[in-house]
């Protein structure tokens, strides 16, 4: 177990720290170009993914905390059912990790902090963090085990 509670707390401090860094030096709403596809921005998500709910008055605050909580502890109960199950337990660990990345700054800031802005001319991709991608990459990994892996 030890080792799955490892990667999801390296996926939240790896978040964090890089919050951290865009906070610091991207003031509010501002870009810096990376490249012609590419972005870094600071963005204030006070919605859940693709920004929902974000002009919802300030509840969804506390709706989205204690569905990530309870989503937390649930993938926790996950975690050790199929801790003998690599592929799982390393799926399940990359979205706890993600989940309480985004929880920390839901509760702690009122907002999470997407920063992550890709784009092809003038279409745009919704800003994101590190926090979501370890929460993809996790789903992805559960949707191939479904499908993919062998009848035992």
């Amino acid at each position: 177990m030890l080792k799955y509670f490892s990667i999801s707390s390296i996926v939240f401090l790896i978040d964090q720290i890089t919050k951290t860094i865009i906070i610091k030096n991207i003031p509010d709403t501002q870009f810096f170009v990376v490249n012609s596809f590419f972005n870094l921005v600071n963005f204030k998500n006070q919605g859940a993914a693709f920004s929902i709910l974000s002009n919802a008055g300030g509840w969804q605050r506390y709706f989205l905390s204690m569905i990530a909580l309870i989503v937390s502890i649930f993938i926790v109960f996950l975690i050790k059912k199929h801790k003998k199950e690599f592929i799982t337990a390393l799926g399940l660990s990359l979205i706890l990790g993600g989940a309480i990345g985004n929880l920390y700054d839901r509760v702690f800031l009122g907002y999470v902090i997407d920063f992550l802005y890709f784009h092809i001319k003038d279409y745009y991709w919704p800003a994101f963090n590190f926090a979501d991608t370890a929460i993809c990459i996790g789903a992805g990994i559960l949707i191939y085990e479904q499908f993919f892996k062998k009848n035992e």
